[in-house]
């Protein structure tokens, strides 16, 4: 893929762009970061409109843990293509980078407006809820992620921790219960499980 995309680096400048993008988000998954920077930067030089590039340059940004200038990529992106969910969900993860919780949970509500049961959204909505002591609504965004993945074993101890933290035994249990039934190596959710059989 490497190969086939440097063929395209000659051509015109919205092609180069294009292919420069690709090869950045190759080497990115390949965690080789100086070489995702270079393509980045080559991409957005190449055409400045391009929101995959911009969002690309965002995310080598956000690895090196500059999370303020990637924010700004990534708004950026969203300023040339408001639908790049890519963009939007990344920025909401920056904001949660820089404790900005309330920028951040008005990101990913937007993203759950496009993205109805993506369960990574819901996930994030819920952890920011959780951040910001709220665990009523946590428990309710997990309730809706637990209707998109209801096998997940994290999701499932997360809302009897959630619910054992309430006070709610029962509830509790019944979660733990059911996180220990599909993934029964879980050590926390045994020890709570043995405790709650003592009492």
């Amino acid at each position: 893929a490497v190969e086939t995309l440097k063929t395209f680096e000659k051509k015109d400048s919205r092609v180069k762009s294009a292919a420069a993008t690709n090869l950045s988000f190759l080497y990115y998954l390949e965690n080789e970061l100086a070489q995702a920077t270079d393509y980045a930067d080559l991409a957005v030089n190449s055409d400045r409109y391009n929101p995959a590039a911009l969002t690309n340059k965002g995310n080598t940004v956000f690895a090196n843990g500059d999370y303020e200038k990637a924010a700004e990529f990534y708004k950026e992106s969203l300023r040339n293509d408001s639908s790049c969910t890519e963009a939007l969900y990344n920025l909401g993860l920056s904001y949660k980078k820089l404790n900005r919780m309330d920028e951040a949970l008005d990101c990913f509500l937007k993203l759950h407006a496009i993205l109805r049961n993506n369960a990574q959204v819901l996930h994030q909505i819920a952890n920011i809820y959780e951040v910001m002591e709220d665990p009523n609504q946590a428990i309710e965004w997990l309730m809706q992620l637990i209707s998109v993945v209801p096998t997940d074993p994290r999701v499932l101890s997360k809302l009897g921790k959630l619910y054992d933290n309430e006070g709610d035994k029962s509830q509790a249990f019944h979660y733990y219960y059911e996180s220990y039934r599909h993934f029964p190596s879980n050590i926390e959710v045994i020890e709570w499980l043995g405790a709650y059989y003592i009492d």
